[in-house]
């Protein structure tokens, strides 16, 4: 492998939902969670030590990633060795503007990530849940050329399928599936291309700059959804920057299956079961309105088998 020289630091959003003060926070302004409503159910914000073992596998496959963010509202995990000099906690409210706050909408927070102080012009972001079980190099996600490598899931039907479901159907998308819809159609009205795939939900990668440029493309747009202190209607995903990326000939897109690239719901346990088969080299273990606390054992112990050592980020 050839010799990282330019830096590439690693941005995780991160939320302790069984902090009793947050837990308050957040029922006073937006109610407490609905266990059948994707928006606001308990595995939202659960925290199931998702990220200490995410951690451990970046410690593992990507040991070359140079700085982590944590990304809180004003948290710190218990487990987490601050006086590494490689690990920062960043306040979401010093980088959000003032009307998101308080917020508890992480696709507001996404917006505003390129804002990190220090924060490398290359840089990975990932969901708490999301992990490495493979070794991956800087060129995994940035090749030589500069551009960034855009990882994506088939969905050659899915406009269609978003017309059918509104129009013949009258139902109304999730707010995740809305969110994606939001910056497929902002991309069609700019660029006149709606963008049918979506980022394969897993560690992704940007450049600062570019990020910085797409925000203010759509500054009107996005700024008018900073104020979504929790997941709507009118959310935008970040696939937006993806996908401009892709429109500018900044990033590469790349196709993937579940042997690259697993999504486990984690009630659904037959994919454990074909996990070491598929054996992908990303994974995620998503919790959700459908998990309950014997789902969230289960994938806990799960973890714990595939990473049992403590990681160099951890006390």
């Amino acid at each position: 492998m050839e010799k990282n020289i330019e830096p590439i630091d690693l941005v995780y959003l991160w939320v302790d939902g069984n902090d009793p003060v947050w837990r308050a926070k957040r029922d006073e302004f937006i109610g407490k969670p609905r266990e059948n409503v994707a928006a606001n159910c308990k595995g939202r914000y659960q925290d199931n030590d998702e990220l200490m073992y995410s951690l451990r596998s970046v410690d593992r496959y990507a040991p070359w990633v140079r700085n982590i963010y944590i990304v809180t509202d004003d948290q710190t995990p218990s487990w987490i060795d601050t006086s590494n000099p490689r690990v920062h906690i960043v306040s979401q409210n010093s980088i959000l503007p003032p009307d998101a706050v308080p917020c508890f909408n992480s696709n507001v927070i996404e917006h505003n990530i390129y804002k990190i102080p220090g924060l490398s012009e290359r840089f990975l972001y990932a969901n708490d849940d999301m992990m490495l079980n493979k070794p991956v190099f800087p060129e995994t996600f940035f090749p030589k050329d500069g551009k960034v490598i855009v990882r994506l899931n088939k969905r050659p039907l899915k406009r269609l399928l978003v017309w059918y479901k509104e129009k013949v159907l009258g139902r109304t998308l999730e707010p995740y599936n809305k969110a994606i819809d939001n910056a497929a159609r902002m991309m069609l009205h700019r660029f006149g291309r709606y963008y049918s795939p979506r980022t394969h939900h897993n560690i992704d990668a940007y450049l600062k700059s570019s990020y910085a440029d797409t925000y203010a493309m759509f500054k009107s747009q996005l700024d008018a959804t900073a104020n979504n202190h929790k997941r709507g209607a009118t959310d935008v995903h970040r696939n937006l920057y993806s996908y401009v990326d892709i429109e500018c000939g900044r990033g590469v897109p790349i196709y993937v299956d579940e042997h690259t690239s697993l999504r486990l719901p984690i009630h659904k346990h037959e994919l454990y079961e074909q996990f070491d088969k598929l054996n992908p080299t990303f994974f995620c273990v998503n919790d959700s309105q459908f998990a309950t606390d014997d789902d969230r054992r289960i994938v806990k112990n799960f973890l714990e088998t595939r990473f049992p050592d403590k990681s160099t980020f951890e006390k």
